[in-house]
């Protein structure tokens, strides 16, 4: 089953240009090496209506299974991306993010900072990972093994239960 990913750069420089995106490359590198596609990809600051009004965009296209939204998840005054995430979602999937954090954990004690969210709009799956590609890919790694299994659920189909 290829799951269709979207993924999404939560951050002001490089929205601005100012530094390049080094998150959401090293994002589609994992997805696609393990079989998933890349149908979007964006850059935006981090501004809660705009990076909403992307996560809904997407999910309601229809076209994406997953979105990533990499970055804004600390505690700096602009780190909005949990709160634009749950203006979003319409149910939330704590387990993920609990995942995240406890594997996180185990790697470095400012795992504790990270606000990750993640929760379910319609039949695609959101969630929040760090900003930095290390980060952003070993909390990735944490969940791809259920990946499969969530969106055959969020079809509707057959999961094996």
């Amino acid at each position: 089953m290829e799951i269709r990913f979207g993924i999404l750069t939560a951050s002001d420089r490089s929205a601005r240009g100012e530094r390049p995106d080094t998150s959401g490359p090293a994002l589609a590198d994992l997805v696609r090496a393990g079989g998933g596609s890349v149908v979007q990809m964006a850059i935006l600051p981090d501004d809660r209506s705009a990076l909403a009004a992307a996560m809904r965009a997407w999910a309601d296209s229809g076209e994406v299974d997953v979105i990533l939204v990499t970055g804004g998840t600390g505690f700096a005054p602009r780190d909005v991306t949990p709160e634009a995430t749950r203006d979003v979602i319409e149910k939330e999937a704590p387990g993920l993010a609990e995942a995240m954090r406890a594997a996180s954990l185990k790697i470095t004690p400012h795992a504790m900072l990270s606000r990750l969210a993640a929760g379910i709009r319609g039949r695609t799956l959101i969630i929040n990972l760090p900003g930095s590609p290390k980060g952003a890919v070993e909390n990735l790694q944490v969940v791809l093994p259920v990946l499969e299994h969530a969106i055959k659920l969020l079809r509707d189909e057959d999961a094996g239960h």
